[in-house]
């Protein structure tokens, strides 16, 4: 999986309160919430966000509550991936359930800023700035948890493999 966008970036400790304020969690309809993702932090991202576009943090990202919302409602509003020196694991297992790609690219973030542009290689490794021209080593997602995010989560994933075995009876 490769991805190129415009990065949003953040600093340590974002928590899912401000990634979807909880004060908007009467819905599940993720395009609703994807309206108003990162509004407490940043009141233009769900405006302006882009198909494909990147968040790039600091340390622990997603920490706070274990609600599948926040990921998906940055799924919901373009985001391809984030990419932080760390994750909180129950916002990291949750991304992946519904398919949004992490990578943690330790301190090397360091050096990306907003507006930049990151292509980044999934299966090869490889995180660039465009803007910079700096390459970074990232490490690769394994193959199955790639085939999740392919599938667009767990629950599309599984009905894949369900659907192949049927096939071959």
């Amino acid at each position: 999986m490769e991805f190129s966008g415009k990065v949003w970036r953040y600093g340590d400790n974002v928590d899912t309160d401000v990634i979807i304020p909880a004060r908007y969690l009467n819905t599940a309809n993720m395009k609703e919430l994807a309206a108003h993702a990162m509004e407490d932090i940043d009141p233009s991202f769900a405006g302006k966000v882009q198909q494909g576009d990147i968040i790039v943090a600091g340390k622990n990202f997603g920490c706070g509550s274990s609600r599948e919302h926040a990921p998906g409602a940055l799924k919901a509003a373009g985001v391809a991936c984030v990419v932080a020196e760390s994750f909180a694991r129950i916002f990291y297992r949750n991304a992946i359930n519904i398919g949004l790609p992490l990578i943690e690219l330790g301190e090397g973030e360091i050096n990306i800023k907003a507006g930049d542009t990151l292509s980044v290689d999934l299966a090869g490794g490889v995180a660039e700035n465009l803007a910079t021209g700096e390459r970074f080593v990232v490490p690769a997602l394994p193959g199955f948890i790639q085939e999740i995010a392919q599938a667009g989560g767990l629950v599309d994933y599984t009905r894949q493999v369900l659907a192949a075995r049927e096939g071959n009876r």
